[in-house]
């Protein structure tokens, strides 16, 4: 049984040594707010690699006590969860394991740091301007090999301006690399130190200066290439302005920053403004583009009492609303956090190439020096040859390419989602959604509207017009605040009369004197005890109620008068999305408290062949049981409310209309922000499109090496060529994962399909 996503152990930025945007953490219940507080808070300034996050969380892995570990690569910075007296265990293990981990100031109210964010390194610390310097020494180092005379004088210029270059390109490098062998640890910087330093002992020191000047250039345009996969998911905030215009005790406006607006507050937002917080409209009325929070291509319609949030734009008239969330808190922070910590919980794929990677690492290296050792013994190699060739090898062997093309791919699949109002809560949803076999489906709210309006009616006796019956109808009914009563009210919206004596009677409708006459409007069981009812009319109404119609009876003293039929009506995306999953290979299935017949009715409409009724909320758990039995791979789709069981049981549970239900958004894997059932069909093919490049990249990772392997033994690759082999692959695979960026912008038209959601409360799922 799934309950929550299994413990997330990284978010792997580059294993290149270059900081990234990525982030571990422990899932939670609790808000990501909290999540971040709670705890020690340390800067690690060697820490920016998946690889040596491994190592941390390895050597803390004995000690008992630790609650959570709360990992930010970008801000090298870590968050121990634990007693006071375990502490000092977690910082004398991890610098055993040749990190110095430095307290930093308690955590501020918005959940980081102070400095957390301060600024972003990449590895060499003056950035472009020291490594277009050692570019130039490279060059010129180069320039010295090639042309000038072969003189002791020359050869100490041209080793010395080499060296420089090496200093400024690689000088972080080696602070880290130096560190990694001292503690018998191989990664990248290890494998490029000792392949650099060798190269210059053996006289290649031009070739080693612009070897290190190429390495670390590469590793910038890497590092800015992953960014933008992970500020995808950042610039989600940015959405929202950062102040907002806020009614004071006087009346008067005052613009005041967002972060500081509290509970309650008025704010108003003119046309074309973006929506600073979460809140409900007191005044006004406009189109609001949800696009940002949502998916929705088209603007909902907001009027007083209809919800709006932080990052949408409001397109016509003016609003003003009262804040129902502060600025941290909000559905786009909520979001962007949800997804954040998304990016922590490693997919499957990304799990294999981790342990790959644990293992190839150190293989290539004792092949390295297999081949420095035994090749002058088996081929008509000199020991220098066979040195160079070895070195070579450390370069080729570096899995940087390997081990970035997973989480890249993961974040960027992540990122796209979200963009579209699919919140998915871990790369391991992303990918197992390729997976599904069945899709059960709630009915009321999720396949219908989860609102009932009146579909039909009709005269039963024409002893009046149509428009008096309606008229008399409407009377009773917009007295009553019952949802059938409501729905016949609005479905027949004529000109309402005076009701004298008007009375509801308990289980069965209402009753009222219009215009002199006496009516009652109700069930068949009132009709029935008012001795009214008739064989023609009870088979009238079968027809209805095999249709799924609760039917409502208006009599005088002498006649049953009229039938009004309601139901709750199915949205307008649902046959088109059913057909959309069962194109894809998936079952769809309804799962729903209602009666079978009112069931069978809506699963025949919609195109829903297994249908399943008067099912409690138990027995949806056990219906989700049966279907993973007979079908493989189940998925939930529910409000996330009294859902919740069948939710946790299925293997991916979706919760539809979420935007702003903190309930739905805790419950499931995959969160829809509005209505759209097409969302789920888009789900599946995103996590096939994922899996597809994420094996892409592992290919051409693989692939690359192999073959720069084979050059390197036995047609002597240079070292030059290793480094192109190395971090072209790298940057291959980067380009290659940040594709899903764009999915759904020329192909994925349905993200952007009708069944838009006002986002209005639903009622209980049937």
């Amino acid at each position: 049984m799934k309950n929550t996503p299994s413990s997330p152990e990284n978010a792997c930025a580059s294993c290149c040594g270059s900081d990234q945007n990525g982030q571990s953490v422990e899932p939670s219940k609790m808000t990501q707010r909290q999540n971040r507080a709670s705890g020690s808070a340390y800067r690690i300034a060697t820490m920016d690699c998946s690889a040596e996050e491994s190592e941390i969380r390895r050597a803390l892995e004995p000690i008992d006590g630790i609650r959570s570990l709360n990992f930010q690569l970008s801000a090298r910075t870590l968050v121990i969860d634990a007693p006071g007296d375990v502490l000092p265990l977690a910082l004398t293990a991890i610098r055993k394991v040749g990190f110095d981990p430095r307290e930093m100031p308690a955590m501020d109210e918005g959940g980081d740091s102070s400095g957390a964010h301060s600024g972003h390194e990449h590895g060499f610390s003056s950035g472009i301007p020291r490594l277009v310097l050692a570019l130039v020494f490279a060059l010129g180092a180069e320039s010295l090999a090639f042309f000038a005379p072969e003189t002791r004088v020359w050869q100490v210029a041209g080793m010395a301006i080499a060296a420089i270059g090496i200093w400024l390109a690689g000088l972080d490098t080696y602070t880290k690399g130096f560190s990694a062998l001292r503690h018998a640890r191989l990664n990248i910087n290890a494998l490029m130190s000792v392949a650099v330093t060798g190269a210059f002992l053996l006289g290649q020191w031009a070739e080693a200066a612009m070897v290190m000047a190429l390495y670390a250039l590469a590793e910038l345009i890497e590092a800015r290439a992953v960014d933008r996969a992970r500020n995808a998911i950042k610039g989600l905030l940015d959405l929202a302005p950062e102040t907002a215009e806020v009614r004071q005790a006087g009346g008067n406006w005052k613009t005041t920053p967002a972060r500081d607006v509290t509970l309650g507050a008025i704010v108003r937002i003119k046309p074309g403004e973006r929506v600073a917080l979460d809140g409900t409209v007191t005044a006004g009325a406009s189109a609001i583009n949800q696009a940002p929070v949502t998916g929705e291509s088209i603007p909902v319609e907001k009027s007083v009492g209809d919800p709006v949030y932080a990052g949408t734009i409001n397109e016509s008239g003016s609003l003003e609303f009262e804040v129902t969330a502060v600025a941290s808190d909000s559905t786009l922070a909520r979001i962007t956090h949800a997804v954040e910590q998304a990016q922590g919980s490693r997919a499957p794929t990304q799990r294999f190439v981790d342990k790959f990677a644990a293992i190839y690492t150190p293989t290539v290296f004792v092949m390295a020096l297999v081949v420095a050792l035994g090749g002058p013994l088996v081929f008509d190699w000199t020991w220098l040859q066979a040195v160079y060739k070895a070195l070579v090898l450390l370069v080729i062997a570096c899995p940087c390419a390997l081990v970035i093309s997973t989480p890249v791919t993961v974040v960027s699949g992540l990122a796209a989602a979200a963009r579209r109002g699919i919140l998915i809560k871990g790369g391991t949803y992303l990918e197992e959604a390729r997976k599904l076999k069945a899709v059960a489906l709630d009915k009321t709210g999720t396949i219908t509207a989860g609102k009932p309006e009146l579909v039909a009616w009709e005269l039963i006796a024409p002893v009046s017009t149509k428009e008096t019956v309606a008229a008399m109808a409407a009377s009773l009914a917009s007295r009553s605040d019952h949802p059938v009563s409501k729905a016949i009210a609005k479905g027949l919206n004529p000109t309402v009369n005076e009701v004298a004596g008007f009375e509801a009677i308990p289980g069965r409708g209402v009753k009222g004197t219009v215009a002199g006459v006496d009516y009652v409007l109700g069930n068949h069981r009132l009709i029935k005890e008012r001795d009214q009812s008739s064989a023609e009319l009870d088979a009238l109404l079968r027809i209805y109620e095999e249709a799924g119609r609760t039917v409502t009876l208006l009599a005088s003293n002498e006649s049953v008068l009229a039938l009004f039929a309601v139901a709750d009506t199915i949205k307008q995306s649902s046959r088109a999305a059913m057909a959309d999953l069962k194109a894809l290979g998936v079952t769809p299935v309804m799962l729903t408290g209602d009666n079978s017949a009112t069931a069978q009715s809506i699963g025949h409409q919609t195109g829903i062949a297994d249908v399943r009724g008067n099912l409690l909320p138990e027995d949806k758990l056990d219906a989700i049981r049966e279907m993973q039995t007979q079908y493989g791979l189940t998925g939930m789709t529910g409000d996330g409310i009294n859902d919740a069981p069948a939710l946790a049981q299925a293997d991916i549970g979706f919760a539809m209309g979420a935007a702003g239900t903190d309930i739905a958004m805790e419950a499931a894997d995959v969160v829809i922000m509005n209505d759209d059932l097409h969302q789920i069909a888009t789900t599946v093919e995103l996590s096939r499109k994922t899996h597809a490049v994420l094996w892409q990249n592992i290919t051409l990772a693989l692939g690359i090496k192999v073959v720069f392997f084979y050059l390197a033994i036995f047609y002597g690759a240079t070292m030059w060529m290793a480094v192109f082999a190395d971090m072209g692959a790298s940057l291959l695979v980067v380009a290659n994962g940040l594709r899903l960026l764009r999915y759904g912008k020329k192909t994925g038209t349905r993200l952007a399909s009708s069944g838009a959601s006002s986002l209005k409360p639903k009622q209980a799922a049937g």
